[in-house]
């Protein structure tokens, strides 16, 4: 896989049949925007999720019809569930009672410490974690008024009030979040965070932006977390299809040499030498791979000087020429083929190589 970064040492929270921290692979999740009470179409949601390779998913549980949903929910998939509850600790009863692998709670906002101790308990005696998750848009007033805006320091306070309050319970089943919009306030916030603990911390940039803007944001931020070791689980928080989440993971967990899932596209940017509508030939593989979980390498050249030069680390490709393509594999050219061709019969190789 090339180059590996280098990872912190993590306690290990069991989440369903997921493992994370310590040595085990970074765990890839996402969430749910659909009605956790529309059950049909939740379940249909994670489904998709489950076959884009998602390993966690979480659902908004707003109310006890959602609570309740968990349990039909939980009958019909595959994957761990994290039931995801603000303010009604009766809300984390019932979606444990209903089957949840995880709760994502802030112990401070669910009530007293009756309240609290009554969840922590129910937790305990299912071996089921806690996710502290902070984020940046609902800081506790004290804590704004003590930094005066938010800031790391701020991010971090909040999260270790959290945390003490179930150490306190004998509660270390726990995995931390530190979310916010901006890229550096993340990272910081995460750099100070894992200074400060062990337990295993799930990375994202939050409220990212749309489709295109959060990619960036997010590749840009949980790469330069991930290349310093800090991450356990990440989602890519998308305003969008969370399927498109979950590919989006793969390929900054792939190009860190942290994960060896999906295809990897090598395409050039195209010049006066190239000799046919590269883009749309690029832009039809790239939607055709995008399913396909096999660690495979293959490229879109647009010309036959430097095409398979340049690609030779991959696995099969095609390189344009005028009104025609040579395909090759591993650098080697194997066949030529028409323009209009260059599409499915790439495709075809691709599977050809799947097969073996």
């Amino acid at each position: 896989m090339g180059y590996m970064c280098m990872r912190r040492k993590t306690r290990v929270v069991k989440i369903g049949s997921c493992l994370v921290g310590g040595d085990n692979p970074i765990v890839v999740q996402s969430m749910t925007s659909t009605d956790t009470r529309n059950v049909e179409a939740t379940v249909q949601q994670i489904l998709d999720l489950e076959e884009a390779g998602c390993e966690i998913a979480r659902v908004a549980v707003i109310d006890q019809e959602a609570a309740q949903a968990i349990k039909k929910i939980k009958r019909r998939i595959s994957i761990p569930l994290v039931a995801d509850i603000h303010f009604d600790y009766r809300l984390a009863l019932e979606s444990l009672a209903g089957g949840a692998d995880a709760l994502r709670i802030n112990p401070g906002n669910i009530g007293d410490k009756k309240k609290v101790q009554t969840v922590v308990k129910a937790c305990q005696d299912k071996q089921i974690p806690i996710r502290i998750g902070v984020n940046a848009g609902s800081l506790d007033k004290e804590i704004l008024r003590k930094y005066g805006a938010v800031c790391k320091e701020a991010l971090v306070e909040s999260a270790m009030e959290n945390v003490k309050i179930l150490e306190d319970m004998y509660f270390q089943d726990i995995k931390i979040s530190l979310k916010a919009s901006s890229v550096m306030l993340s990272v910081e916030a995460y750099r100070l965070m894992a200074s400060k603990v062990d337990y295993p911390l799930h990375i994202g940039i939050t409220e990212a932006g749309t489709k295109d803007r959060a990619l960036i944001k997010s590749a840009l931020g949980l790469g330069m977390m991930l290349n310093e070791g800090i991450g356990d689980t990440i989602r890519v928080s998308l305003t969008g299809n969370p399927v498109d989440e979950v590919w989006a993971a793969y390929e900054i967990l792939r190009n860190l040499g942290l994960r060896n899932r999906g295809v990897e596209l090598i395409s050039c940017p195209t010049c006066g030498r190239c000799e046919i509508n590269m883009i749309p030939v690029a832009e039809a593989v790239d939607q055709a791979i995008r399913t396909i979980p096999d660690p495979l390498k293959v490229a879109v050249m647009g010309c036959v000087v430097n095409g398979p030069g340049e690609a030779r680390e991959a696995d099969v490709g095609v390189a344009g020429g005028r009104g025609f393509g040579l395909m090759f594999r591993h650098g080697e050219v194997v066949r030529k083929v028409p323009e209009a061709n260059m599409v499915p019969e790439l495709l075809q190789e691709i599977n050809r190589l799947r097969e073996k």
